[in-house]
């Protein structure tokens, strides 16, 4: 193998494969200084002020000449003067193709009485407002299976109490989006697939008011959904209590469940990148995006999220947008998320966080045409407001802020029942009550952090595998696991405090 990538025969620059010395060849090229792993060497001397691209697309603008063979990253390449405001052709619907034929795979899902099918089996345990977090807490931990193993002893087709709390619900507009934005994140988990069973603990004072909440959500008590007040209940003990007591109600029908095949059109998967470094774009995420491209062939439903870390690459993807509106709305949280930003006194490109730049990325431009890899190559079907209930079959996008927790909470809310997660720097995470695979970008970590990895695509660095052969190995990861087996995330018993619903607007 050479010493260096390169993708794209009109880039400015080569990835380094592995750490590179002084001196080293690559392709007549001098090595000038030590190039890390993953980082960006410069293919031929550029001017200042030169466009630099990778994949065949601008990355930043040189903010100093730079010579062949030297190093590219945040002392030489920045966003240029106009902050990445230049031009990209949306070409809305350019890239359109006819629909895959469709394809038959099954796993073993759990189905619901309103036809849905889960991939878990969980009782949930929500919250309206932060001061009721303690109280839902408790109410899970007496389900413990470490804790208290005998409480689930005879309910085996049980995965779990899970208790989701969060950190708002109160000192917010009441008609505000903020508000908007937590009711219907609430409202997808209470009617997720993968949870039979769940109870809402409130406060009893706080501006979300569960009953304000059930009816815009179109909400009702019912066997398995029950509602009730810490202050109403007489105090914390007696709401634990009376948590305890109603779950234990519950148990006995969500148990009464079993696996049989259904078809993966039944499996919708959220697409998470955390810790991205530079591999990130030429292993796992497009392994991830071949493994898409076979989900949405066999009719399930893939999630692309993280608007600020598509920004720049966003052009890639209103080119398969199966309608104009659809490219146009899109666009929209853009421009959307460019005006956040400003009146928050900051920038698009505050994104690529510390880690991502020490794996080799330099802007956000660069981060994200990595990151729309995990989208594969199918149409574009539609796009959704954080949280929305995701309806569309295929590859569809969701807005939602870059960081992990808040984007796939928003991804599971909107229907996601599996998410991956590709990672090159070593994020550790999980999301009940979907379950989340972690895909290693490169071998090193994989070695490092086994113990947190399902998938090690730096095979696809190491030229052991293929794009496309790592996407097959994914989609039967996906399969097994949307079937009841255990990701590395489930079996650290991560899941309950990754839910941070999206909090935007004023605190009061």
């Amino acid at each position: 193998m050479t010493p260096f990538i390169r993708l794209h025969p009109q880039d400015d620059v080569l990835i380094a494969r592995a750490q590179l010395v002084g001196g080293t060849q690559v392709e007549n090229i001098t090595v000038k200084g030590l190039i890390p792993a993953g980082h960006k060497i410069a293919s031929h001397a550029i001017a200042t002020g030169d466009a630099v691209r990778r994949y065949n697309q601008i990355i930043g603008f040189a903010s100093k000449a730079i010579a062949a063979g030297e190093h590219i990253h945040t002392h030489n390449l920045d966003m240029g003067p106009d902050k990445g405001d230049f031009a990209r052709d949306y070409a809305f619907g350019a890239d359109v193709k006819p629909e895959p034929a469709r394809l038959e795979a099954t796993f073993m899902g759990i189905k619901r009485a309103d036809g849905r099918v889960a991939t878990r089996n969980y009782i949930g345990v929500l919250t309206s407002v932060n001061c009721s977090a303690t109280a839902a807490r408790a109410i899970a931990d007496h389900f413990s299976r470490q804790s208290n193993p005998a409480a689930l002893s005879a309910f085996p087709n049980v995965d779990g109490v899970v208790a989701l709390t969060h950190g708002t619900g109160c000192g917010m507009d009441t008609e505000g989006t903020g508000m908007q934005i937590l009711q219907r994140t609430l409202a997808g988990y209470a009617t997720h697939a993968n949870f039979a069973a769940v109870l809402v603990v409130g406060l009893g004072c706080e501006a979300n008011q569960i009953n304000a909440w059930l009816a815009s959500s179109s909400l009702r008590e019912g066997e398995t959904f029950k509602v009730f007040n810490i202050q109403d209940s007489g105090g914390t003990t007696k709401t634990v209590a009376k948590g305890v007591a109603l779950i234990n109600q519950m148990l006995p029908k969500v148990n009464n469940v079993k696996r049989e095949p259904c078809s993966a059109a039944h499996i919708t998967i959220g697409l998470q990148c955390g810790g991205s470094d530079g591999y990130s774009g030429i292993s796992a995420n497009p392994a991830l995006g071949a493994a898409v491209d076979l989900l949405v062939a066999h009719g399930g439903t893939a999630i692309l999220s993280e608007t600020p870390e598509i920004y720049g690459a966003e052009h890639l993807l209103t080119r398969r947008a199966v309608t104009r509106e659809v490219g146009e709305k899109l666009i929209a949280r853009i421009k959307w998320w460019e005006h956040y930003t400003e009146i928050n006194q900051g920038e698009m490109n505050n994104n690529p966080s510390p880690g991502n730049k020490a794996g080799g990325l330099t802007t956000i431009l660069e981060k994200s045409l990595g990151a729309v890899a995990k989208g594969g190559t199918c149409n574009l079907q539609a796009v959704y407001e954080y949280a929305e209930a995701v309806t569309a079959h295929g590859f569809v996008y969701m807005d939602t802020p870059g960081y992990d927790p808040v984007s796939a909470t928003g991804q599971v809310a909107g229907g996601a029942n599996l998410i991956c997660f590709t990672t090159g720097r070593g994020s550790a995470y999980g999301c009940a009550p979907s379950p989340s695979l972690k895909l290693s970008t490169n071998s090193a970590l994989w070695r490092k952090q086994e113990d947190d990895m399902d998938l090690n695509c730096g095979e696809i660095i190491d030229g052991s595998s293929t794009v496309a052969e790592m996407g097959q190995r994914i989609f039967e990861l996906v399969l097994a696991t949307a079937s009841g087996g255990k990701s590395k995330s489930e079996s650290h018993g991560y899941g309950q405090n990754e839910f941070v619903p999206w909090q935007v607007g004023a605190v009061m």
